[in-house]
């Protein structure tokens, strides 16, 4: 005991605080990233790829800004470039949670527009809630874990998280190098598949990010897929499609590993923990606005030994490969809000599309006659680098539906229709 003391204290403590000042004096970024860099390919192949452009319906009214002046500020400094040159105008910079964590920031908490009672969740709440609100076409938002997924399906847009790599992350905050994705909140599919084109592909100084080869969705013969449905998918999703002519069968995604969610939090809290150590070790989580949320979820991560951080990371691994073996479908329908599910995708890389399947009658509503909503949607899933299939199909479903086409009742509450401050539903 006395020998691991001694060098605990002359070889460890020096090297710590050698690495600390080396790479850990400034909060988030990725600039000293982890060379344990995650990449979700399922092929041995690790050439370069190149990046054709997909066959999107043309907009020749568009025109290009000219100038920085019709660009608001946005952090994602690649994702930025890549809208402007396609002929975006950026307008806003939308409020994420309180470093990326559900929907409580400094100034308050983000609502759901189709029942303003409810909160958006996160941390994309502010891409959720103004696509849904109609006041932006599309929103760029991020996940780490569930912050696309869960917004979208709260405020019933359609979003796609895409594989991971695929979007470029230069200038967005990071909390977990092998798990942060961007990702298009948008009021369809086929507006999620414009956007993709126009934002994937290689970013210089995201490590991570790739150019995928994806084909094209909008030629995706989906009558030669078999889709699986989970026990949980919504069944009209099913229906829609097999009279589309896509085979649909049950499916169950089977892996043995114990707990996806333990694995994610070991990897994202410590990743997370990298990035604001200093943040931490100068108290100054102190003041963050949800003392039961980051600042005790870091201080226990600080906990775990090393030696168990790297053994999630070969489970994450056995995961991956487990899934891979079970995916015997092309794509599979089911909850998009299934957190071990969520954690699951998130460690894999699986790519999933939020898509909007219809509404049910809100709980204790203020009015007869009320149009608030609690909003239905489902995932479609797809394995890594397969995106495309996963937006043919939610571009199919949504060819012959209306869901997405809804919009939430914001101008039009009614006298009877109160808002109470704060919230009473989470």
């Amino acid at each position: 005991m006395v020998e691991i003391e001694k060098g605990v204290k002359e070889f460890n403590l020096p090297i710590i605080i050698s690495n600390r000042k080396s790479v850990a004096s400034a909060n988030g970024g990725l600039h000293h990233p982890s060379y344990l860099v995650f990449n979700p390919r399922w092929g041995i192949d690790q050439t370069q790829e190149k990046s054709n452009k997909f066959s999107s319906p043309s907009l020749p009214a568009v025109q290009k800004p000219n100038t920085d002046e019709d660009i608001a500020f946005m952090s994602c400094v690649t994702t930025r470039n890549r809208l402007k040159s396609a002929g975006a105008v950026l307008v806003a910079k939308l409020v994420s949670g309180s470093l990326a964590y559900d929907d409580i920031w400094f100034g308050g908490r983000t609502r759901n527009p189709w029942n303003i009672e409810e909160y958006s969740t996160g941390s994309s709440a502010g891409p959720a809630a103004c696509t849904s609100a109609g006041m932006v076409p599309f929103a760029i938002g991020s996940e780490t874990a569930g912050s696309i997924t869960y917004p979208a399906a709260r405020c019933g847009v359609t979003a796609l998280r895409p594989t991971f790599g695929t979007i470029g992350r230069t200038g967005v905050m990071s909390i977990s190098e092998s798990l942060d994705k961007l990702g298009p909140f948008c009021r369809s599919a086929v507006d999620c598949t414009v956007v993709l084109d126009a934002i994937r592909g290689k970013d210089p100084d995201d490590l991570s990010s790739r150019n995928i080869s994806f084909n094209d969705p909008f030629s995706v013969d989906i009558t030669k897929l078999t889709v699986g449905y989970l026990d949980d998918a919504e069944m009209e999703v099913v229906r829609v499609l097999e009279s589309k002519g896509v085979n649909m069968v049950p499916f169950k995604l089977d892996y043995i590993v114990d707990s996806a969610q333990g694995i994610l939090n070991f990897t994202m809290d410590i990743d997370m923990l990298t990035h604001f150590d200093e943040w931490q070790r100068s108290r100054q989580d102190d003041n963050y606005e949800a003392q039961d949320q980051w600042p005790v979820e870091l201080r226990r991560a600080r906990m775990i030994p090393a030696v168990d951080y790297l053994q999630a990371q070969r489970a994450r691994g056995k995961l991956i490969r487990e899934v891979k073996e079970s995916f015997t479908v092309d794509a599979f329908v089911g909850n998009g809000t299934d957190w071990e599910r969520v954690c699951m995708g998130n460690l894999v890389g699986l790519p999933v599309i939020i898509v909007p399947t219809g509404f049910k009658k809100i709980s204790n509503p203020p009015s007869a006659d009320t149009r608030r909503r609690t909003t239905i949607t489902t995932g479609i899933y797809a394995p890594p680098e397969h995106d495309h299939i996963a937006l043919a199909l939610a571009m199919a479903y949504q060819s012959i539906t209306i869901h997405h086409k809804q919009r939430p009742p914001i101008d039009d509450l009614g006298p009877n229709d109160s808002i109470p401050d704060p919230p009473t539903q989470r």
